[in-house]
């Protein structure tokens, strides 16, 4: 088996004696994608310009990402294979090389996200210069990385369980302290937009819930932490559990990215500048008091934190499963790390290239779900546990969802009006 840069050593033996509630956790790992910096941008954003009107989309997009999720934990716990080893072994060299430079792109975007956001969370809580706390960022997802690398995978899977909990309690303090109306929330369930920004926040909220890098990475987690059960009771106890790991992850990201846009627009819209984190942050503090966003910030600097180390592993993951390369995990770093710290250098604004980074995440989820849907109802690869047709079309139909979004914002692109606003921002 190839292994990843990131080394693992996958638990084959004794996983049907382990209590369930133990088998838990890769699922809690690749949910940190889904709360990450990336996210927050993109749901304040809609829910100051827009109010309640995307709450659904948070809604379909995690219902999604839950979906895909368990498809990628399958294929490892089923063939023992990572998604982009899977992928490796069925393309020829050229087109592995191709796939895994836009694999690469999309890592890229991940990362700054990520590392963007702990930044800003740096400012927000010590007053740090933006480019100094985009460094400790990358250095702190080192040291994330060295406890996986070191104390293995179950350690690495405690620590970042205990950043998605602080990352919870940030975000849902907000919404304890004043809750949204019952009826606005029940009118944004209806799908709906208004116009082409809506659209763009959409596709943004769509590419920083339904991850590539998450994609690709659970099924090397969960290959990892279970190895490949034969054909039998322990393999269908394994995937009844890893059903329920992705339940309630899927469930805790969901209720968080739901928090954000709700607190958002109950009481950022209408308000100026609450479009940025910077503007959210100082909008939640005046609205809701100092340590409402005091618990903002710290959320935000542990989302950052955990995304980036998580993001890293992926990277390495699809690197070694793709090309065949194991690259230390310095380096690794550093690949996506640059390009994030240019960024802020130069000055950008900082919750713009948030939201504009999710997008070209968005770009990157086809190339991540259609493999991943194909392999799974493979009924040669994947025996008596390929996907049931229903299943399947399920997962077809988030695909063609987020392709048709994706169409839509190559329109907006040509047309010029991403463009403008870009320059606006």
């Amino acid at each position: 088996m190839r292994r990843s840069a990131v080394s693992v050593e996958p638990q084959r033996s004794g996983v049907s004696t382990r209590a369930g509630w133990y088998l838990l956790g890769p699922a809690f790992v690749a949910a940190i994608a889904y709360v990450d910096p990336g996210n927050v941008a993109a749901n304040i954003s809609a829910g100051a310009q827009f109010g309640f009107l995307l709450l659904w989309v948070i809604v379909v997009a995690n219902v999604m990402a839950g979906l895909v999720q368990y498809l990628s934990a399958k294929l490892g716990l089923v063939t023992g294979r990572s998604l982009p080893e899977a992928v490796a072994d069925n393309s020829s060299r050229p087109t592995r090389f191709g796939y895994w430079l836009q694999a690469e792109l999309v890592a890229i975007a991940t990362d700054l996200a990520e590392v963007v956001g702990g930044a800003v969370a740096l400012q927000l809580l010590f007053g740090l210069p933006i480019l100094l706390g985009g460094v400790i960022t990358g250095a702190v997802s080192l040291l994330l990385l060295a406890v996986q690398d070191r104390r293995g995978q179950r350690r690495f899977e405690v620590v970042v369980s205990g950043l998605l909990l602080v990352i919870t309690v940030g975000f849902l303090t907000s919404l304890v302290v004043k809750p949204p109306p019952v009826a606005e929330v029940v009118g944004g369930l209806v799908p709906g937009f208004q116009g082409a920004e809506s659209v763009l926040l959409a596709a943004a909220i769509f590419g920083a819930t339904v991850m590539p890098h998450a994609v690709y990475l659970h099924s090397g987690l969960s290959r990892d932490r279970h190895g490949q059960p034969p054909p039998g009771a322990e393999r269908r106890r394994l995937l009844r559990i890893t059903r329920w790991d992705v339940a309630l992850a899927m469930l805790v990201a969901g209720t968080v990215n739901a928090a954000m846009l709700l607190t958002a627009a109950t009481n950022l819209q209408g308000k100026t500048g609450t479009e940025s984190i910077e503007g959210a942050h100082a909008a939640v503090r005046d609205s809701l008091g100092p340590t409402v966003a005091l618990f903002f910030a710290i959320a935000l600097l542990a989302s950052g934190l955990a995304s980036t180390s998580v993001g890293a592993y992926a990277g390495a993951m699809v690197m070694q499963g793709l090309l065949q390369i194991s690259v230390p995990v310095l380096v690794r770093r550093l690949i996506t790390l640059i390009p994030a710290l240019v960024v802020l250098a130069i000055g950008m604004d900082p919750s713009r290239a948030l939201v504009l980074s999710q997008v070209v995440l968005s770009f990157g989820i086809p190339f991540a779900l259609i493999p991943v849907i194909r392999l799974t109802g493979n009924r040669t690869l994947m025996g008596a546990d390929a996907n049931h047709r229903f299943t399947s079309g399920a997962a077809w139909v988030a695909a063609a969802v987020v392709t048709l979004l994706n169409v839509a914002l190559i329109y907006l692109a040509v047309t010029g009006w991403v463009s403008a606003r870009v320059v606006e921002g």
